[in-house]
């Protein structure tokens, strides 16, 4: 059996419009038999006619049968119309555009290929019994080809629900992190400003005052050794112990800079540093006593 290139069901549409097509092609073909029929009955009466009386009879006949044959081109055009508005319509329910060939409608090969399947579908269909069957009309798609499209649509719409649910959670824990973020940089501005407030309070007093305090003993013992030569060697033993001293606390004082720098979240170490400073200044006077007594009295 001839094939179309169409799976089994389109195929069945193809033999039901085929059937449709014969039927019609049958009738118009009756007529056209009618017409002769009808013009020998009625015109061919006598035994002999003149040329213009065969005429006549033709040119009837020729009119009969040329509305007939072009009332039946006209409606198979008007048929195949229908029949494309059935299709273009069913496709664009699904949002489909379908296009046609034209040229295709006047390929031999395969107008003979139609006429090959025509051939074998009917003849073989003549030799098997009749049998009557409802044929099943086409489904409207807004009945029941539209139940697929509303599944996918609904499954679209739940996947879509879902996702924005998801975006939502994420700006959340962006927006969270982003408030961590800019808590934890001002946290950290705040330390480094207060450790460079302590930084610079330690460095610009307590540094300060001890640079002046060995300013002035210097300059004492410069004065003391002037005035009393006999207590120079005592004297610069005092000032070694005193330089001695000077570094012994400078070098506390870094480490206690480098523990602040640790530790500058807390304050207890700046207390300790400032007893520290105040132990020292505390020594430093009394060197500043000790250094008195050798002063010469008014």
């Amino acid at each position: 059996q001839a094939e179309l290139g169409l799976n089994e069901h389109h195929q069945n549409e193809v033999i039901n419009y085929m059937r449709f097509a014969r039927s019609k092609r049958g009738l118009r073909l009756k007529t056209v038999d009618s017409c002769f029929q009808d013009l020998k009955e009625s015109r061919l009466v006598e035994e002999t006619f003149t040329i213009d009386e065969v005429s006549e009879v033709l040119n009837g006949l020729q009119a009969v049968v040329h509305s007939e044959v072009e009332s039946e081109l006209i409606n198979t055009a008007h048929t195949n119309v229908l029949l494309l508005r059935q299709l273009f319509a069913q496709a664009e329910k699904w949002y489909l555009k379908l296009q046609t060939d034209i040229s295709e409608l006047e390929n031999r090969e395969l107008l003979e290929q139609v006429a090959e399947f025509e051939k074998a579908e009917f003849i073989s269909s003549n030799k098997k019994p009749i049998i009557e069957s409802i044929k099943p009309k086409l489904v409207p798609l807004n009945e029941g080809g539209t139940e697929l499209l509303n599944k996918e649509i609904s499954r679209l719409q739940e996947e879509n629900e879902k996702l924005k649910s998801r975006l939502k959670t994420i700006e959340i824990q962006a927006t969270n992190a982003l408030d961590e973020k800019s808590k934890l940089e001002r946290a950290l501005q705040d330390l480094q400003l207060d450790q460079g407030n302590q930084k610079d309070f330690i460095n610009a007093q307590d540094l300060s005052d001890l640079e002046n305090t060995v300013a002035a003993l210097k300059s004492e013992f410069q004065k003391t050794l002037n005035d009393k030569t006999e207590n120079q060697k005592s004297l610069e033993e005092n000032l070694a112990t005193a330089k001695h001293d000077l570094l012994r606390v400078q070098e506390q004082l870094r480490m206690a800079e480098k523990e602040l720098e640790k530790k500058f979240q807390q304050t207890a170490a700046y207390r300790n540093m400032k007893e520290i400073l105040t132990k020292k200044n505390d020594q430093i006077k009394d060197l500043r006593k000790r250094l008195a007594k050798y002063e010469p009295e008014d």
